[in-house]
């Protein structure tokens, strides 16, 4: 079985942030970091070379394959922040439907910037989004 290839590590977040060439983005990014540390009352750590994760949880598969990964978390991506919503957008319908601009993957969020959301809502989905990992999983 492959091993999971992105791990917490002790790369400093706020020189990963600060490393951001766009002032916007990098502002952005400082104002999610603060929401998630809220919403998970944890510190972030680097995850692999760009995200930024927040506490974590062990997780298993039906297969038998099983890790830790973080509760929630984001990543500055070339084209979009990326946010790490885990486990089903199913249940923040209603949350995404009053957010404003994003798209959404299997268990990611993407936005351009934080000024196309409406940035109250997407600190509920946030939060939303840590209570059901908390509840689900064995998270610490």
């Amino acid at each position: 079985m492959a091993e999971l290839k992105t791990k917490k590590t002790e790369a400093s977040v706020e020189d990963f942030l600060n490393a951001i060439q766009d002032e916007q983005t990098r502002n952005d990014c400082f104002d999610i970091l603060k929401m998630m540390k809220q919403a998970t009352k944890t510190e972030p750590k680097m995850w692999g070379s760009s995200i930024v994760g927040f506490g974590s949880y062990r997780y298993k598969y039906a297969s038998g394959r099983e890790g830790d990964w973080f509760i929630t978390g984001f990543s500055p991506r070339k084209q979009n922040l990326t946010l790490y919503v885990m486990g089903s957008f199913n249940p923040h319908g209603q949350l995404l439907k009053k957010l404003g601009r994003h798209k959404t993957g299997v268990g990611c969020l993407y936005i351009k910037k934080l000024a196309d959301v409406d940035v109250k809502v997407l600190k509920e989905l946030v939060n939303e989004s840590v209570k059901v990992i908390k509840k689900s999983a064995s998270a610490r």
